[in-house]
């Protein structure tokens, strides 16, 4: 058998092996990050940690909303919502009050995890783009130092009731929210969770 016959046996299979390769590769998913740091698979968004805008089908996060509930009461005394309902009526009341409550996690660069009909309606934002949106991008850039302080101020204290300030929609409209209440969120084994805000007083500019 010659060389030139063995290398030839060579290339083949080689050849065979890198076609086989890129075959199997067109089957995989591809998954990639969008402009607004979603994960995209075949192109569906995933929003943050899973969760879906609330609903009767997921109990309106009612787990969720309870972690947000009962960290109020603890460090305020006062309720978000009637006390005597059951958490799937609260997290119902809550998703639609007139009154908005969001909330953000525990990351480097914390991500919304939650917001109520009224803090998407604010933020003029559809649950998919707000729950995969950095809280500090709804502050303008000269706000965020601010707001980061704030943040560190209510880590420490455990909440504050006279947070004012501007902030962004998702299409770039300012609007003024007035004494805000800002809480940390603890899950059920009292650890840190993130941090929350309930608004009842807004002003478009």
């Amino acid at each position: 058998m010659s060389n030139f016959f063995v290398v030839g046996i060579v290339l083949n299979i080689v050849l065979t092996g890198l076609a086989l390769y890129w075959l199997w590769r067109q089957r995989v998913p591809k998954i990639r990050k969008n402009g607004g740091g979603r994960d995209k698979k075949n192109g569906a968004q995933s929003g943050h940690a899973g969760f879906r805008e609330p609903d009767v089908s997921n109990d309106f996060l009612s787990s969720h909303v309870s972690l947000l509930v009962n960290s109020f009461r603890h460090w305020t005394g006062r309720n978000l919502v009637d006390s005597g309902m059951s958490p799937l009526q609260q997290a119902r009341a809550i998703h639609e009050a007139p009154f908005v409550v969001a909330s953000h996690g525990t990351e480097t660069d914390p991500i919304f995890n939650y917001a109520n009909r009224a803090a998407l309606a604010l933020f003029e934002a559809g649950w998919n783009d707000f729950t995969s949106t950095p809280s500090r991008l709804s502050a303008e850039p000269m706000e965020r130092e601010e707001r980061a302080q704030l943040l560190e101020r209510v880590r420490r204290q455990g909440f504050t009731d006279d947070y004012s300030g501007i902030r962004l929609s998702a299409t770039g409209r300012r609007f003024h929210i007035q004494r805000a209440t800002v809480w940390n969120v603890m899950d059920a084994h009292g650890k840190p969770s993130g941090q929350a805000v309930l608004i009842h007083e807004w002003e478009y500019l």
